[in-house]
């Protein structure tokens, strides 16, 4: 076992292509992050392979700040204790409907619940006022493509300097924004097909480079595109930055854990 870097941030994203919430912990289920990515906006307009309103037909996502109102309750899964000391493998509880509440704060500091009617009429994209938007609610993560997904800082550092100024990590929308001890960008990179450890319980398998979109472009701030990024990313790494992951073991992380590899 080998360690190589710690956690220095985690995020959470409660709504699909909306800001995230940094996280002092979180719990790594096998469907991934405990309240990330519960609820999403389905458009009738999008492709029936991924039917999500996101970012790239609608900025103003990315200046919505959600944040469950229940936050005590969506911290960890309130039987994570007793869980854990059943051994490897017990699943603990996850949030009750009551408990998936969610308010979001508009960029002019109005807040509307999750289900407001004005909301969907506020995201609907210009101009297709045809286009049917719904909102969709799950138990688990609606994640694109793994449940964990990870970026080192120095990876997001390196590209900032390749374009010629500095890049906010939130732009890349990783559950686990990791500082690397060998200070490497792309070093990540080195993990897929292997067993990481977090903290003194939780593991993942790091699974494949993440092939980035149109998403990274976009300020999270401002919501203003720059298409270079894009550019940069498919020029220079083949289309991709950090990695995905699945959970093999669950647990809490928390902002400070070791990582170690674990093969």
């Amino acid at each position: 076992m080998t360690v190589v870097g710690r956690v220095d941030s985690l995020w959470r994203y409660p709504v699909k292509s909306m800001r995230g919430e940094p996280l002092a912990e979180a719990f790594a289920g096998f469907a991934g992050v405990y309240g990330d990515r519960v609820y999403a906006f389905r458009s009738d307009a999008a492709p029936k392979g991924f039917p999500y309103l996101t970012g790239r037909e609608q900025p103003l996502l990315l200046r919505c700040r959600p944040s469950y109102r229940h936050a005590a309750q969506m911290r960890l899964p309130s039987n994570l204790a007793e869980a854990e000391a059943l051994g490897i493998g017990a699943t603990p509880l996850y949030a009750g409907q009551a408990d998936l509440s969610v308010d979001v704060e508009l960029p002019s500091g109005e807040s509307l619940t999750i289900d407001d009617p004005r909301l969907i009429d506020l995201l609907r994209p210009a101009g297709r006022d045809e286009a049917a938007v719904t909102l969709l609610r799950s138990e688990r993560a609606l994640t694109d493509c793994r449940p964990i997904s990870l970026i080192s800082v120095q990876t997001v550092r390196q590209l900032g300097e390749d374009l010629g100024h500095g890049l906010d990590q939130r732009r890349f929308r990783a559950n686990l924004n990791i500082d690397l001890d060998a200070n490497v960008a792309f070093g990540e990179d080195g993990w897929v097909g292997r067993r990481l450890g977090i903290g003194d319980r939780t593991q993942i398998l790091i699974l494949a480079r993440d092939s980035r979109c149109k998403m990274i472009t976009i300020d999270p701030e401002t919501a203003e595109a720059n298409p270079e990024v894009m550019r940069c990313v498919a020029r220079d790494h083949e289309g991709k930055a950090g990695v995905y992951a699945a959970v093999l073991v669950e647990g809490a992380m928390r902002a400070g854990d070791a990582l170690t590899l674990l093969d």
